[in-house]
């Protein structure tokens, strides 16, 4: 149970505690932020996280470990394997571009500790260096060099991820993770405390101090903007719950296929309960106290307001140059942003060698030779369409947000709707030392599908014109969505051989009176 746990907060804990959180609460008023947050948490995140196990184990149990799989014992449609589709198409596409990020981590990691070590002189500080080293000036900067660095330490990432995944899940996965998980959570605490411990970095600027660095990130109304002005921000409600999304894996596809692997008596309740709790508390105690804080001991409130790239991999790094051993600071907390990156990533690539593995009968050598060249060609794309990190921005909005919305609300209904919330809380209790109130049922059949829709129809309301103008007008733009819809259909048509392969090996345990997969 442990090792369930420790992958499934491996694959929530990552960039999203340490950058994307900090940015968007930054981004929208600090504390006035955390409280649309919380109202998304227990609304969605958490309801929908035990949906998920519950739904999980309860195909588990009956043969399947893939989200197609899954839904088809779920649903008994025709088109219930098909719209598990977003489980596979989801961590595979966020990998593609999130494995691009992880070597950006693994490049600054070793780039400050050769620098500090006296190793080389190139300053990961330095103001041109964030965009030369990830090739934002032109598209295929990166490739008009011979053995550019940065492809250098994305091959080294594609190499541990595949290899950890093709180990499988107890010599990979959740071996890297039991032992990752503590790791990333010291080095974490190690920043933690380096950063509540720097007082008034510059003494001529008395106002710059830790208690008003942790206010600004904290304090609701802290800022120009009262409490009340910034709840009607509507953006803000919408960022808050794809935060939600984002952090806690939920509508991802890893959680239901993680937890199929459960038997029937192990608890889901308390082990989804403490991943959950696990994350938020790397996402909040520790990603809300260390990114926004540092930046404003140092640059003010304006030095937060970078965006999610811009603070952590620009900011930052002139945070680190002026702190006292600062290239041992910069080291840890990139080293940490590295290894929560590969927990998360190699969580991204299990649920499509499920389905490869049960729904065309290949075995771990085929699946992850076929995973790792669909793969490949997604990550070439993004790095080779990299001015402006236009592709990376692009697939992570349609899929790393518009997918995971629409994925986390086809498990709602299936949950409440179709699986019952008698029969999905019943499947919740078995086997539970910790028991859930009823209410949550009531909450995941009525509560979180109109909270979802809601959301939904305003950001439609709000938004879809201006992504349409960007599809008709941008080429790069074009590109990406097509290349998520060719993925799509590759795998609807894997889906549909798999499909049928089940009814085939249905059919025969069924003649000789056994039971169905």
């Amino acid at each position: 149970r442990a090792g369930v746990i420790m992958a499934v907060t491996g694959s929530a804990v990552g960039l999203g505690n340490f950058l994307r959180f900090p940015g968007m609460a930054a981004q929208y008023d600090g504390g006035a932020f955390m409280i649309p947050y919380v109202i998304a948490l227990l609304l969605l995140g958490l309801p929908i996280a035990w949906a998920e196990w519950s739904m999980g184990r309860y195909g588990g149990v009956r043969g399947y470990n893939s989200t197609p799989g899954i839904f088809r014992v779920i649903w008994k449609n025709k088109m219930a394997p098909y719209m598990g589709v977003l489980g596979l198409i989801i961590p595979v596409m966020i990998y593609t571009y999130y494995v691009f990020i992880e070597s950006w981590c693994l490049g600054y990691a070793y780039y400050y500790l050769a620098h500090g070590m006296g190793w080389s002189t190139i300053d990961p500080a330095g103001e041109t260096f964030f965009s030369d080293f990830v090739g934002m000036n032109e598209n295929g900067e990166l490739f008009n060099v011979a053995l550019h660095p940065t492809l250098i330490f994305l091959l080294l990432c594609v190499v541990l991820n595949f290899v950890l995944i093709y180990r499988g899940l107890s010599k990979g996965i959740e071996w890297f993770a039991l032992r990752a998980m503590p790791l990333l959570v010291v080095c974490a605490l190690i920043i933690l405390v380096r950063v509540l411990t720097l007082g008034t970095p510059d003494p001529s600027k008395p106002e710059l101090n830790v208690l008003n660095a942790l206010g600004y990130m904290w304090n609701p109304g802290y800022g120009e903007k009262s409490l009340w002005v910034s709840l009607q921000n509507g953006e803000m409600w919408l960022e808050a719950a794809g935060q939600i999304f984002f952090s806690l894996s939920v509508g991802f596809g890893v959680i239901i296929t993680y937890s199929s692997y459960l038997k029937q008596r192990d608890d889901i309740a308390l082990s989804s309960t403490t991943a959950v709790a696990g994350n938020e508390w790397c996402e909040v105690a520790l990603g809300g106290m260390i990114t926004i804080p540092a930046a404003f001991l140092f640059f003010g409130a304006a030095g937060t307001q970078g965006g999610t790239f811009g603070l952590g991999f620009n900011t930052l790094p002139q945070v680190f140059m002026t702190m006292p051993a600062g290239w041992l600071f910069g080291f840890l907390f990139f080293f940490l942003l590295f290894l929560a990156a590969v927990t998360s990533s190699i969580s991204m690539l299990q649920p499509a060698i499920a389905f490869l593995e049960e729904g065309m009968g290949l075995d771990r050598k085929g699946s992850v030779a076929l995973l790792g060249f669909i793969t490949i060609i997604g990550t070439a794309f993004i790095v080779y369409f990299s001015k402006d990190l236009k592709a990376l921005d692009n697939i992570d909005f349609w899929v790393g947000t518009f997918c995971i919305y629409v994925l986390a609300t086809i498990n709602v209904l299936l949950f409440g709707w179709v699986l019952g919330v008698k029969r999905g809380m019943q499947e919740l209790d078995t086997g539970a030392e910790l028991r859930i109130p009823l209410f949550v049922g009531f909450i995941l059949k009525y509560v979180s599908p109109v909270y979802l829709l809601v959301i939904f129809s305003f950001w439609a309301s709000q938004k879809v014109e201006g992504y349409v103008n960007q599809f008709l007008t941008d080429g790069v733009v074009r590109a990406s969505i097509i290349l998520v819809v060719i993925v799509t259909v590759l795998f609807l048509i894997l889906i549909g051989r798999a499909v049928d392969r089940w009814r085939k090996l249905e059919a025969a345990q069924s003649s000789e009176g056994g039971y169905s997969i």
